[in-house]
């Protein structure tokens, strides 16, 4: 973990949300070492050790959200500073305690603190992961959201897999009470008891690195996640006709086919039209009802379509590469969306003497 927050740290793209990560797996790598050294005897063998500040639990949540949020808005908010109080006390008092003298300091740590003191850190951390893996969800909704009003390569940065890791919070969330239940009942456990749990966690921790670092090294979106300029009040007029409109820009992007760019932006349209992002945005999703992304994406669907009734034997994935999609992922979405079935089930069909193909309805596509 130490190794892919190194990398981390040093990408140099999305530096802000990066090293945000980084700090995170260094978190995570932090709350191991007390049961390593602890399972190795260290601190029976050197009692100095006790509350050596190496385990911060209470900085996990808020680091999570933090990048969570640095990928929404391309920077470090300073609204976020505040969340990183709890785990600053939470590192000054085991400093302080680890700067005692010996004696104070085994005096202290099984009196007051193992009585008081690390049972409230306990109650704060399930809390804490409990509410920001909570709070990640409407950060990576907007995020997302985002995303795909603006870019047709969206799925590439949807970040998927920290949805998988709110799930895994919350898993071990339920693991950590169902242990110190364990623990209640029978009195207390050991080292050798705890195994699974950590070993969890270090396999959480490495997930975290390596799905980040591939996140990492994706080009970033640029003014792609920057917020579009509220448009100026205009004087009273006629209602714009956004449907024929949109019915005008699907028309022309369909017959240049500049759908087939698989990093094609709202921007990069929107100069290609002769337009500027607001209009082009609200033409589309108030004359098409659906967003950037699945406008976009429909146009591809619709040409892999027709590639799949003139070359119905060849390759799918090279079929839906060659239209612009991204992933296999984007591509199985995007056709489903458009033609309410898998692309292999469609290819089946163009083999019935009775099929006819769906004219081009961007409006039954949902975001």
């Amino acid at each position: 973990m130490f190794v892919l927050a190194a990398a981390l740290a040093i990408a140099p793209v999305q530096k802000a949300a990066n090293r945000l990560l980084a700090a995170t797996l260094v978190v995570i790598a932090g709350l191991l070492i007390p049961y390593a050294i602890g399972f190795a005897g260290a601190y029976d063998a050197w009692r100095g050790l006790t509350f050596a500040p190496f385990a911060i639990p209470l900085a996990l949540g808020p680091l999570l959200f933090a990048y969570a949020s640095a990928l929404e808005e391309n920077r470090v908010s300073r609204r976020l500073l505040w969340h990183f109080a709890p785990p600053l006390v939470q590192a000054a008092y085991f400093t302080i305690c680890f700067l005692l003298p010996i004696g104070r300091k085994w005096a202290w740590y099984t009196g007051g603190h193992d009585a008081v003191v690390s049972p409230v850190f306990s109650a704060l951390t399930l809390t804490s992961l409990a509410g920001y893996a909570l709070a990640i969800g409407p950060v990576l909704k907007r995020y997302r959201a985002r995303l795909a009003d603006e870019r047709s390569d969206d799925d590439q940065y949807a970040a998927r897999w920290l949805s998988r890791v709110r799930a895994a919070i919350v898993f071990s969330l339920l693991v950590e009470v169902a242990f110190w239940l364990w623990s209640t009942a029978t009195g207390g456990i050991d080292y050798f008891q705890e195994t699974g749990l950590y070993l969890a966690l270090g396999g959480l921790g490495l997930y975290l690195g390596v799905a980040g670092l591939r996140q990492a090294g994706l080009p970033p979106p640029l003014r792609a996640l920057d917020r579009l300029p509220e448009p100026k009040a205009a004087p009273a007029r006629a209602p714009t006709d956004w449907r024929l409109i949109a019915g005008e820009i699907a028309d022309r992007t369909r017959a240049e086919g500049w759908w087939r760019e698989p990093d094609l932006t709202l921007p990069g349209l929107a100069r290609r039209l002769g337009t500027n992002s607001g209009r082009l945005s609200r033409a589309i999703n108030l004359g098409l009802e659906v967003n950037f992304s699945v406008f976009i994406n429909g146009l591809r669907a619709e040409a892999v379509a027709d590639a799949i009734t003139i070359r119905p034997k060849a390759d799918l994935l090279d079929l839906a590469f060659e239209m612009g999609f991204a992933s296999k992922a984007s591509f199985n979405r995007a056709f489903h969306a458009r033609y309410g079935m898998a692309p292999s089930a469609y290819r089946r069909q163009v083999s019935n003497p009775d099929f006819s193909p769906l004219m081009p309805d961007l409006r039954r596509a949902d975001a």
